[in-house]
């Protein structure tokens, strides 16, 4: 007898395994494994639950419940406890045991939930892989209070089948999602590198990592975050299938979550909650709906004083290994484009002041010595009209001649110091210090604040302060200017100021009459700030120039 029981377990382990290996569809393999197992061991009803690390459990399979256990789209198994999953939490469900009653179908006896097919116990078998616990099976037939030492023993071997080959499916889907996640990693980048060439700013670059991130994955949620001035702002996110372009700054807790990301230097796991607290800066009046938690990783910039970081939002199944390992590409991938963005920015800068400088010596090589030479040929032919005994009807003409060319040589000497500021290299003050001086005037310079400025505003700065040089030479009637260079964490604050007589007289800067100060208002504006010009009369004028500064450059 004992030979016909153990041969009846080596093809019930036997049919179980080959079963198993039928199909990579894990509900499917479920359902159909439950069912063999009753028809080898003569049960009626099974069902399967999977718990996570969080205790939360989801009935995957069933077969042939008892309606008491069907009501309301299975609702008995969808919601409650019982002694066997609370054993299971507790860490103290380890082989196959018998339950004395079940507490579901006591329930649905009291509450007369319907026919329970005379089923009052069941048998409960963890399901394992290894040292990894995945859920429980539990087994059960009409009138059957206990099941043998024998019975358990075989359940037990094929909770262990059954788990080993959910484990093995899990790594099956693993690997396609990975596989599946790389692949858009490379269609990603390709998009990555064509978006960002029109990109000027991190502003608009992060917009544009967001929307590729949300056309290219399936991630609910994405948002770039930089770290500006020692606080985090949120640039751009991409929820509910729109992408958002923002500057909102992080409350302190989320702050510490960024800090906690940074120092790291992987990516790093987010909760629900610590979701929910950037999510609401971009949704402020929604709720998440099909996000359960979140992940975040560094972008790993190589310039010092560069911070960023990349965020994503998972769906109810939680962050997986490959996620991870992916998002941390993503951000290498990121942190690769925005350098090569500005190292294009910097070869295209130089090419410009390579052409700058080439104009500046041609014009110096060319019309600055014509003008020279008319210079003094009107002056030696002044000389000689003015020498005879009566006054040549020409000399006075000559005279002009020679002070019209010297005007010219004066501002064509301006114009090739514009086009190539000789000195700059020495620093914005010292540079204006030294254009003033060539042009008679006596620059005192102040100073406030230790920053680098970026080339661009350094740039844009010092045509502003030589165009306001030149109207105090040409208006002000004034020898003297100030230059003061204010630098805080988000500005720079520019003034040229002079004592001279002003007035309604001198141009405004909206009137569009001075093309000069239209420019230095256009230069300002161009780089997100404002200039402001103040003159009265007797009293003197202030140019103002207030610029914001970029994170990079703190």
């Amino acid at each position: 007898m004992s030979e016909e029981v153990g041969m009846q377990e080596m093809v019930t382990l036997k049919t179980i395994a080959e079963t198993l290996n039928t199909s990579n569809d894990l509900n499917f393999m479920l359902d159909t494994v439950v069912g063999k197992l009753l028809e080898l061991t003569g049960l009626t009803a099974g069902w399967m639950f999977l718990i996570n690390e969080r205790g939360d459990y989801a009935c995957v399979s069933d077969y042939n419940l008892p309606p008491a256990l069907l009501r309301k789209d299975k609702e008995p198994m969808r919601t409650g406890t019982c002694w066997c999953v609370n054993r299971f939490k507790d860490g103290q469900l380890n082989h196959a045991v018998n339950i004395i009653n079940c507490k579901r179908l006591e329930d649905a006896v009291e509450f007369q939930w319907g026919d329970t097919h005379d089923i009052t116990h069941h048998a409960t078998v963890p399901l394992r892989s290894g040292d990894k616990m995945l859920g429980l099976l539990n087994v059960a037939a009409p009138a059957k209070e206990h099941f043998s030492d024998s019975e358990l023993a075989l359940l037990q071997g094929v909770a262990y089948q059954i788990g080993s080959a959910m484990e093995r499916m899990r790594l099956y889907r693993a690997e396609q999602q990975r596989a599946d996640l790389y692949a858009k990693l490379g269609e990603f980048s390709a998009a990555l590198g064509i978006a960002v060439n029109g990109c000027s700013n991190a502003d608009a670059f992060s917009l544009q990592v967001v929307q590729l991130l949300g056309q290219h994955y399936d991630w609910p949620f994405a948002a770039m975050i930089q770290q500006k001035n020692g606080m985090f702002v949120l640039q751009a996110a991409y929820a509910d299938d729109k992408v958002r372009a923002l500057s909102s700054v992080l409350v302190s807790s989320a702050a510490n979550h960024m800090n906690r990301v940074i120092h790291s230097h992987r990516a790093t796991s987010l909760s629900t909650i610590e979701m929910a607290e950037i999510f609401t800066l971009c949704e402020p009046d929604q709720t998440m709906h099909s996000i359960a938690s979140g992940i975040a990783a560094p972008l790993p910039y190589h310039t010092p004083g560069e911070t960023g970081i990349l965020v994503i939002g998972i769906g109810t199944a939680g962050p997986a290994q490959e996620d991870r390992e992916v998002l941390e590409a993503l951000a290498e991938h990121i942190a690769t484009s925005w350098e090569s963005l500005k190292l294009a920015e910097n070869r295209r800068e130089l090419a410009r002041l390579e052409e700058r400088n080439r104009l500046a010596r041609d014009l110096h090589d060319s019309v600055n010595q014509i003008l020279f030479s008319l210079s003094l040929t009107a002056k030696g032919a002044e000389s000689m009209l003015s020498g005879s005994e009566q006054l040549h009807p020409a000399a006075e003409a000559m005279k002009d001649i020679r002070a019209l060319s010297q005007e010219a040589l004066k501002e064509m000497r301006a114009l090739i110091m514009q086009l190539r500021p000789a000195g700059l290299e020495a620093g914005l003050l010292h540079a204006l210090q030294e254009y003033g001086t060539s042009q008679g005037l006596q620059v005192v310079l102040n100073r406030t604040g230790m920053r680098s400025l970026p080339r661009n505003i350094e740039e844009a700065l010092w045509r502003i302060g030589q165009e306001a040089l030149n109207n105090v030479r040409k208006h002000a009637d004034d020898p003297s200017a100030e230059v003061t260079l204010k630098l805080s964490d988000h500005e720079v604050v520019f003034t040229v100021t002079d004592q001279g007589k002003g007035g309604a007289n001198r141009p405004k800067v909206s009137s569009g009459s001075s093309l000069g100060l239209s420019i230095m208002k256009e230069r300002a504006e161009s780089l997100g700030g404002r200039l402001e010009i103040v003159s009265s009369s007797r009293k003197g004028t202030t140019v103002t120039a207030v610029i914001p500064l970029p994170f990079e450059s703190v």
